[in-house]
């Protein structure tokens, strides 16, 4: 036999033996349950991660050593990372509630942003979570019409019309967010009163020509007509009329008492071939400005007839009266608006149509609770403590669905080839600690939170100096 034969060999049989001994995985997560509601595994699995991918789910356990590190997943469940579709708070202070929360991508799909570059260039490299942000038609209006508001408009935006160059301008600059990469279209109608209806219906136009969804704050909420259900019919005419795809941001909110004719809307509107989904959050109180169009004169009524004790001013956890209202409303700054029954909470977050999304917000430590608790909140209060859901149902409307609203194939999943975005957490533990009075504090019960194969919680601690987070795009 040749030399050359036998060296042949012997090369080959070694490097067949290789991934034998070789290190295959960067980590390894064993015994865990995880849940994928993509394809209904409820299973004890074994996930290996390599290269910030999802690299094995197996039923066996992993290779022995095949990994440089293994957590040991036993009694905990594993799910992918959850998908905010509604965060407004997009600093490094709210990445950390968002993270503790379970979540692995937090996008700014409401409002949006304006310009779209320079918002994701400024956290390239930084960012602790994934993040994302709309082409904002607020921001837009802001910077055309040169009004003094920061995330909403305050005066130009709000006491008077566009005229007709203008909005061309509005519409060119949201455009050009679409070509710098933004996800879809934001549209806050409510904080525009002087927003027409065939604005809307344009913008509705460009985001079906452009194939992205628009995410909308309708024109108007509350019983009081025009409310929510005519509100809610300008949104399925435009989609009907355009073909566009849209999101209707927290149903609850605007729907209140309403809000099962609206789901019933929805589901009827879908089911006739339009592409509409929907959100909600799992608290009786909304929030926003209280310098914004919100308040504009009749507000009580829209809210459902509430009473200005009904409303509490973020920064100090005090209850408004008519002379409080009028001189913060003056200053402008967020304020808790308690106006949503909980039936109406638990009845949306059971609606199969409706995802779970927290419309949140910290800074400095000041809020509301969404912020940091909404995720946990749902898996503690609605699913362990109430049975409103199902553990399966909650993360589906925490994962996959969202995932599909923005056609993200690699996330919301737990698959091969996915990234490797994944909370692993405590079912008898998981719960929010957020309260108005004291909206920044920590959920408990995430073990672990991981973003593209990257630890961001680690035991149940922030890991520090780790910044994998990437830009969710179109």
């Amino acid at each position: 036999m040749p030399r050359w034969y036998n060296f042949r060999m012997r090369l080959a049989l070694v490097l067949f033996a290789l991934p034998l001994f070789a290190q295959t995985y960067d980590l390894a997560i064993a015994n865990g349950r995880v849940l994928d509601p993509a394809t209904n595994l409820d299973a004890v699995r074994h996930i290996g991660i390599r290269g910030g991918k999802i690299a094995a789910v197996s039923a066996a356990p992993l290779a022995a050593g095949s990994a440089r590190a293994t957590i040991d997943a036993k009694g905990l469940v594993v799910t992918a990372g959850f998908i905010d579709l509604h965060s407004h708070g997009q600093t490094p202070e709210n990445y950390r509630f968002k993270a503790r929360d379970g979540v692995t991508t937090a996008l700014e799909l409401e409002v949006g942003v304006h310009p779209v570059a320079g918002w994701y260039a400024q956290r390239e490299g930084r960012a602790l979570i994934n993040y994302g942000a709309t082409s904002g038609d607020i921001p837009a209006r802001i910077a055309v019409m040169h009004d003094s508001g920061t995330l909403l408009p305050r005066d130009r935006a709000v006491e008077r019309a566009a005229t007709a160059e203008e909005f061309r301008e509005i519409l060119d600059r949201v455009g050009r967010g679409l070509d710098e990469g933004a996800p879809g279209i934001g549209l806050g109608i409510a904080y525009l009163p002087h927003e027409s209806r065939a604005e809307v219906l344009s913008l509705f136009r460009l985001a079906a020509a452009r194939k992205v969804p628009l995410f909308v704050h309708m024109r108007n909420g509350g019983p009081v007509e025009p409310g929510v259900i005519d509100a809610l019919q300008e949104m399925i005419a435009d989609a009907a009329a355009t073909g566009a795809s849209v999101h209707v941001v927290h149903i609850t909110s605007m729907g209140l008492r309403e809000t099962a004719l609206c789901l019933e809307m929805i589901q009827g509107a879908r089911a006739r071939g339009l592409d509409i989904t929907t959100e909600a959050y799992p608290y009786t109180a909304g929030m926003t400005d209280l310098a914004s169009a919100i308040f504009a004169e009749g507000w009580q009524a829209r809210q459902g007839g509430i009473a200005f004790g009904d409303l509490q001013w973020a920064l100090t956890g005090e209850r408004l009266t008519a002379e409080s209202f009028a001189r913060y409303r003056k200053q402008g700054g967020f304020v808790a608006i308690h106006s949503i029954p909980e039936e109406i909470v638990r009845l949306a977050l059971s609606n199969p149509l409706v995802m779970v999304a927290s419309d949140g917000v910290l800074d400095e430590g000041k809020g509301h609770p969404r912020a940091a608790g909404t995720f946990a909140r749902v898996l503690g209060r609605y699913v362990r403590e109430q049975h409103a859901l199902s553990l399966m149902d909650a993360v589906r409307k925490m994962t996959v669905m969202p995932a599909d609203r923005l056609g993200l194939k690699s996330k919301g999943r737990v698959a091969v080839g996915a990234d490797a975005d994944l909370a692993i957490f405590d079912p008898e533990r998981v719960t929010d600690r957020a309260t108005f009075e004291k909206p920044a504090q920590y959920s408990d019960g995430m073990q672990y939170v991981m973003v593209n194969g990257t630890l961001v919680v680690n035991r149940g601690e922030l890991v520090d100096g780790v910044a994998p987070g990437r830009g969710v795009r179109r």
